[in-house]
């Protein structure tokens, strides 16, 4: 079953954007390279992207099951694929742009 497992918000200052977050709401961070840092708490997690090519917006990432039979339903339902599946640490994914122009992700785990 799908659902919500991860925010992605594109941040100036990765750290001091953990800092933020920690203070304000206690979450902890691990760091995944120079421009990345996620919490990891198992339930619907926040990720810190400081990358020069991050996303614009915050970026909802939906855990799905089969990667590519998800990207078939996305586009027979109208989405259109904003970027290719590609590999990170932990996955794949690809992002999409729903009916509405709202740009979304789904991740299949290792």
């Amino acid at each position: 079953m799908a659902r919500l497992e991860y925010l992605e918000l594109p941040v100036g200052d990765r750290e001091a954007a953990k800092h933020f977050y920690a203070k304000a709401f206690g979450w902890r961070f691990t760091d995944f390279g120079p421009d990345y840092a996620a919490t990891m708490s198992g339930d619907t997690d926040v990720g810190l992207d400081a990358a020069p090519e991050k996303v614009k917006a915050p970026l909802p990432v939906i855990r799905v099951e089969d990667l590519e039979a998800t990207l078939a339903a996305v586009t027979a339902a109208g989405g259109t694929i904003a970027v290719p599946i590609f590999a990170f640490p932990g996955g794949r994914r690809f992002h999409f742009r729903d009916v509405d122009g709202h740009e979304l992700a789904a991740m299949q785990p290792d």
